[in-house]
């Protein structure tokens, strides 16, 4: 719609010499003012005058305790406007009515910016992945049914082809049993002919006179007493168990339970762990959670790795081979440590306060570092001449995999420092590049899944992670730059960020058995333990 203020068709002019577009109004004369008039207007003492912008004419109102006069300021205590003549007021706090209200606009007008360009898009991204976490849930209900389907057909073959075994040995007693009928049969009708030429033998004898055809019988009935082949049969039966439905239970396998849990809207930090490292050129870098009570900590151009307890006690501390930095530690599922020595180009095993070597590179210099479920090693490293970067799965000290480039042949990872990694629960390999400004996460099989850049909702702000591990949930949780640990699920969806709860620089994470989040504040020298789910 045109402002008619600038219609060249009914221009607003000052109502006192006509000039056009009038910057200035008196809310309550009602009159249009240039510049140059608002002096001669306010001349004018037999009445008030208030003067405002020409946008905010209007403003005033008459007082609804004292018609005759007009509101010109604000009581801040009871938020109503009031003129000169409200007595009630006195005391409280008043502002400038139009001063009051530019200052209202301006917050309104950074509400407006914040709901429009970051509270409504986090809504939209979320509303959005509603349908993809339905599907998730589908997705993954789908699976367990198949694999339960498949368990099941495998239970079912196994039952077939027992009452199929058991089946066949009821036909080989069968076999068995009517063999022996066979010979009995045989035996008997071998047996009858010559009972009935007896018979016929010993008529015509009873018939004849014949003294010497009777002395020469002999008797036969003692051997045709007792049937040929005689057997006893002991037939076999069958006995069915009782059906146990826990045992057929424990034959298909267990469900586990579904677990929900809530991010806090306001993670809580529950421990502060004093390590001592608040030098910059000596600064905290790396945790990693040996139990629920104790974590190693190592720095920057630090040569010791260090045990402590939650309350801040030194319980071990470990020199390294090379009296340098360790560039990443990680714990083994035995409950060893293990530290990546870039200046020796080698990965160590600390066992109490000996260091063995595990691994030592020609080429390459190891970085980072993570054990597997599997008990494997994930060794972030670069080439000597800081031109590739590569992920090494090592099975002890064999190598065993390597991940360096993408389905296009293409780098996964930026070269140069600062590679963290981690992981999943599900077993994706989780790399926070912190030059590439991104978490680049790849199957067990090193196939890229997604990379992670920064919230969607603020895709201009810069995104450069600095640390990563995985909790129980397959959530994966990455610290960065700007004092603020970003929180994605296992498909690459922004969750939430963890913020305003007084982190300063945050590197180093690792979580324990409960999911509590340890981070290091490389700065401070401080570790704090945050509670962020429940």
């Amino acid at each position: 719609m045109e402002d008619p203020m600038y219609s060249l068709q009914d221009v607003i002019r000052c109502d006192l010499c006509e000039t056009p577009v009038p910057p200035r109004h008196c809310d309550i004369c009602h009159i249009h003012l240039c510049e140059d008039c608002v002096g001669e207007h306010l001349s004018d003492q037999s009445k008030d005058h208030y003067i405002v912008p020409f946008k905010l004419r209007g403003i005033t109102s008459k007082c609804v305790k004292h018609s005759t006069k007009v509101c010109k300021q604000l009581c801040t205590k009871c938020n109503i406007p009031i003129c000169p003549l409200c007595v009630k007021h006195r005391g409280h706090e008043k502002k400038d009515i139009l001063t009051w209200f530019e200052t209202k606009r301006e917050v309104m007008q950074k509400d407006l910016q914040d709901l429009e360009k970051s509270i409504y898009p986090k809504y939209q991204e979320a509303a959005t992945n509603i349908p993809v976490q339905r599907a998730e849930v589908n997705k993954r209900s789908q699976k367990l049914k198949t694999a339960l389907d498949k368990q099941g057909e495998a239970l079912h073959t196994e039952i077939d082809t027992i009452i199929k075994e058991m089946k066949s040995e009821i036909d080989d007693m069968d076999a068995q049993h009517k063999a022996v009928i066979d010979r009995q049969e045989y035996a008997i009708n071998r047996t009858i002919p010559e009972i009935t030429q007896v018979i016929l033998n010993l008529k015509r004898l009873l018939d004849t006179t014949d003294v010497c055809l009777v002395s020469e019988y002999t008797s036969r009935t003692e051997e045709f007493t007792s049937l040929p082949a005689q057997f006893q049969v002991t037939l076999p039966t069958f006995t069915p168990q009782e059906i146990n439905r826990e045992q057929i239970h424990q034959q298909i396998g267990s469900l586990s339970e579904l677990a929900i849990t809530f991010l806090l809207d306001e993670p809580q930090i529950i421990t502060y762990i004093m390590t001592g490292f608040s030098v910059l050129s000596n600064r905290l870098h790396s945790v990693s959670c040996l139990s629920d009570t104790e974590l190693w900590t190592t720095g920057y151009n630090d040569s010791i790795l260090r045990l402590y307890s939650l309350q801040g006690e030194l319980l071990r501390s470990v020199q390294s081979k090379s009296r340098n930095m360790q560039e990443g530690i990680a714990m083994t599922r035995s409950g060893g440590l293990v530290y990546s020595d870039p200046e020796e180009r080698s990965i160590n095993l600390v066992k109490g306060t000996q260091i063995q070597k595990l691994i030592t590179l020609r080429g390459w210099i190891p970085l980072c570092l993570c054990s597997t479920s599997s008990g494997d090693l994930l060794v972030t490293m670069d080439s000597d001449d800081y031109k590739q970067t590569k992920v090494v799965r090592y099975s002890s000290s064999t190598e065993k995999q390597i991940i360096q480039w993408d389905d296009k042949g293409k780098p996964l990872y930026t070269s140069g420092y600062f590679k963290f990694i981690s992981e999943n629960r599900n077993l994706d390999i989780c790399v926070a590049d912190h030059d590439a400004g991104a978490v680049v996460v790849v199957s067990a099989a090193g196939k890229l899944r997604f990379r992670y850049t920064g919230p969607p909702s603020t895709p201009r702000e810069s995104f450069h992670p600095c640390g990563i591990t995985t909790d129980s949930r397959a959530n994966i949780l990455t610290s960065e730059i700007n004092h603020r640990i970003h929180i994605i699920d296992h498909g690459g969806h922004f969750l939430r960020l963890i913020h305003n709860c007084g982190l300063q620089s945050p590197r180093g994470l690792c979580v324990d058995s409960r999911d509590n989040l340890f981070v290091v504040e490389s700065f401070t020298g401080e570790v704090k333990k945050l509670q962020y789910c429940k």
